[in-house]
């Protein structure tokens, strides 16, 4: 039996019990900032038609490719509208042993179809983090209407409902993967992280067993950072470039190792920016398993 080292109560059963509510302690959606919104019509949701496909892997230029002299400063990237990004954790029908806490981490399987078909409806198009990248980093153009959609803690549901339910729209998504659950019972296999990938969503990392980035000390960012890391470039053939923290939690400590490790970015919840580093504190909120598409919508515009 593996236990994973996490303060979360829920979370302290086996990795078979497939339970792990990962990457969040913090409240579905929190506005500490007050950015500037990216627009939304109030009753797109009820009213738009539906968005035609859109590749959401149009080419965007690796973060590697962007000359660092072509790269904003803190001041303009904080400066720039943000996009709003989604962060989901199971999608599976609520069960009676489930908390009311933990139904914010658990999206019924109607539900998340529901939220999706309104992004649709409403005229969202998925992008992906190289092209956030070169948004925040050099202004270039997004899709209208941009979102991006990302799966914490490499659970099952995530690849046998989610993403049947994102082809039906043309979305791509960013998968965060935590490694040790890889191939456990409700999780997701090795094969099918490389689908993901090989499918054009995106892979990243997301530590090897979810331990809080605030207490690594020493050779703890080798074994949560680097060994996983390069778990993931083995599995995908593909340079890992992104990182969502566990619980969204994190430090100005961690922004250094972050980059010695290779990521060119990394993803917090909806709390404040790093002023100085925001590309390593990209805010994200939870859809949670109570909202409705409604309250899905207006948390976007309220929140971004």
């Amino acid at each position: 039996m593996i236990r994973f080292r996490t303060p979360l109560t829920l979370a302290s059963a086996s990795l078979a019990a497939g339970l792990l509510l990962s990457s969040c302690e913090t409240k579905p959606a929190t506005t500490s900032e007050n950015p500037t919104a990216v627009a939304v019509p109030a009753d797109s949701a009820a009213t738009a038609a539906p968005a035609p496909p859109i590749d959401a892997t149009a080419k965007a230029p690796s973060p590697s490719e962007i000359p660092a002299a072509q790269r904003a400063d803190a001041a303009a990237i904080l400066a720039r509208p943000q996009v709003p990004i989604l962060c989901y954790h199971q999608i599976r029908d609520w069960r009676a042993k489930d908390s009311k806490g933990a139904k914010d981490y658990i999206v019924p399987v109607a539900q998340f179809k529901a939220q999706m078909k309104m992004l649709a409806d409403s005229g969202y198009h998925t992008i992906l983090p190289d092209q956030l990248y070169a948004y925040l980093t050099t202004g270039a153009k997004l899709p209208s209407k941009p979102i991006m959609l990302t799966f914490d803690d490499t659970d099952l549901d995530q690849f046998t409902v989610a993403r049947p339910t994102l082809e039906q729209y043309g979305y791509k998504a960013v998968y965060f993967v935590m490694t040790v659950s890889l191939g456990r019972p409700n999780y997701m296999s090795k094969a099918q992280v490389k689908q993901l990938s090989d499918e054009g969503n995106v892979i990243g990392s997301h530590t090897w067993d979810h331990h809080n980035v605030k207490k690594y000390e020493g050779q703890d960012w080798v074994t949560q950072i680097e060994k996983p890391t390069k778990t993931l470039e083995e599995i995908t053939g593909k340079k890992i470039n992104y990182f969502a923290y566990p619980f969204g939690l994190w430090r100005p400590e961690s922004i250094p190792e972050l980059k010695k490790r290779g990521m060119d970015a990394a993803f917090i919840l909806a709390e404040k920016r790093d002023q100085q580093d925001p590309l390593y504190t990209i805010r994200r909120i939870i859809a949670s398993g109570y909202w409705s598409p409604r309250t899905l919508h207006n948390s976007i515009v309220q929140s971004f």
